[in-house]
């Protein structure tokens, strides 16, 4: 229910209007001079205020910015008696929702608390998700108190201040768009757009048409003009993950908009700027690709202006226990459960694997355990074969250096990078879901 507070010295028009609007199913909080109004919007949450314009000790129309101080969400309505167009202009710049006449503008009242309650409960809504963001995509979000991570993390802060090009180099599920949400979230483009692509999601004539956008008739399908991400990132930042799977003659195109700031979408041929600030990332060697010409050495130059290293799980084990017990709240919460406790030998287990999945098989692993422990502490019988068995390789272990291991590898890679999407693994592997349902358990991925 939604919280009107009335400023106005008249009590018998106060009095009318609050229960006029008590019969709307609003709150209700009166004050009849600012200054016990001021009082009653520091200790209440209000919607909406209805404020006089003349109050014994001031004038609402100058009061408007003292009251968006008090309470930032809480619109402004103005009432007064004698409507003049000066004192309505001043009080929509001093950040008045609007302006009426008592009398005249009666019935304008309702619909407008209604409009008013609208724009105060989005600004809320959005105010609480800015706040979800800031605090989910903070380096203090980044768990782990290890020198590998406190490295990269220290080094992330100092470039995050700047405007200049990062690159994340690290295993397949080490965290690089968590470093990357930091980066800009600390960045001083923080309040615009951080837009993200993974290049090595789409084909090469659909990743073009995402990253420059298209017009219509460009291509068959092409109905509308479509903005490209390049061109929704403008002022803010532009993650490119997997950058390394990006198309020679895209990559082309690409280093021209970086020189340049310019790019055209597909099938225009006026030229439209960006400014945007990117970041990318890899799990290749980038170094060594542009050395043997499989990746452009030039764009590799400039993507390389400041590159930061995500450390992999195994390099900073000491932080399993702290990252376990995250997860395992975590996943207790959203499925309803009491705070789980965690064994020594379950951590011991956890710390004694090699996670090629890093943080994103580490998260997959807790979830499963919390599904399956049938009490209130994960013990180390809900963790999957090859975790359990390390010293004991089963049927489905392989040789590090057969053709199977490669095999199995790919597949635990791409399947990491669906989030255990089956269809989807199956669609990018090229091969049948019956195989790969085979191929899962014959290697044991879960």
């Amino acid at each position: 229910m939604n919280t009107i507070l009335i400023i106005d010295d008249e009590e018998k028009l106060r009095g009318l209007l609050a229960r006029i609007i008590k019969a709307e199913d609003f709150d209700v909080i009166e004050a009849s001079d600012l200054k016990s109004g001021f009082k009653k919007l520091e200790q209440n949450e209000i919607d909406v205020v209805l404020c006089d314009v003349k109050l014994p000790d001031g004038n609402g129309v100058e009061a408007v910015s003292k009251l968006k101080s008090i309470s930032s969400y809480s619109e402004i309505i103005l009432l007064t008696a004698f409507g003049k167009i000066q004192d309505g202009v001043l009080a929509m710049k001093n950040g008045a929702f609007n302006y009426i006449v008592k009398g005249d503008d009666n019935d304008k009242i309702i619909p407008l608390l209604h409009q008013a309650c609208e724009k105060a409960d989005l600004q809320k809504k959005v105010a609480l998700l800015e706040k979800r963001v800031s605090n989910t995509y903070s380096f203090d979000g980044i768990i782990g108190n290890s020198k590998p991570l406190q490295l990269a993390i220290e080094q992330a802060k100092k470039v995050s201040v700047t405007h200049s090009t990062v690159l994340l180099t690290g295993e397949t599920g080490t965290g690089k768009e968590v470093f990357a949400q930091a980066i800009h979230q600390n960045s001083p483009r923080a309040n615009k757009s951080f837009v993200a692509l993974n290049c090595s999601t789409f084909s090469r004539e659909i990743l073009e048409s995402e990253l420059f956008g298209h017009q219509a008739g460009a291509f068959t399908g092409a109905i509308k003009n479509k903005k490209g991400f390049i061109e929704e990132a403008n002022a803010g930042t532009l993650f490119l993950d997997e950058i390394g799977e990006m198309p020679l003659e895209l990559q082309a195109k690409l280093l021209r908009v970086l020189e340049t700031g310019t790019f055209f979408r597909l099938g225009e041929t006026v030229a439209r700027k960006s400014d945007f600030r990117l970041i990318a990332a890899t799990n290749r060697n980038l170094k060594a690709e542009s050395e043997a010409h499989t990746f452009r050495p030039d764009l590799y130059f400039r993507l390389n202006i400041f590159e930061i290293r995500i450390p992999t799980l195994r390099e900073r084990s000491k932080d399993i226990p702290v990252l376990t017990d995250f997860y395992t709240v975590q996943f207790s919460q959203k499925m309803n459960r009491k705070k789980l406790d965690v064994s020594a030998d379950f951590i011991q287990k956890l710390q004694a694997y090699k996670w090629p999945g890093n943080i994103r098989e580490l998260k997959n692993v807790i979830e499963r355990a919390v599904i399956l422990c049938p009490g209130e502490i994960l013990e180390s019988d809900v963790l999957p074969s090859e975790i359990i068995n390390l010293s004991a390789p089963t049927s489905g272990s392989v040789s590090a250096f057969s053709l199977a291991s490669a095999e199995k590898l790919q597949i635990q890679k791409v399947y990491n990078h669906t989030g255990g999407n089956k269809a989807e693994t199956a669609r990018l592997l090229e091969i049948g879901i019956a195989t790969l349902y085979r191929k899962l358990e014959e290697y044991q991925i879960s």
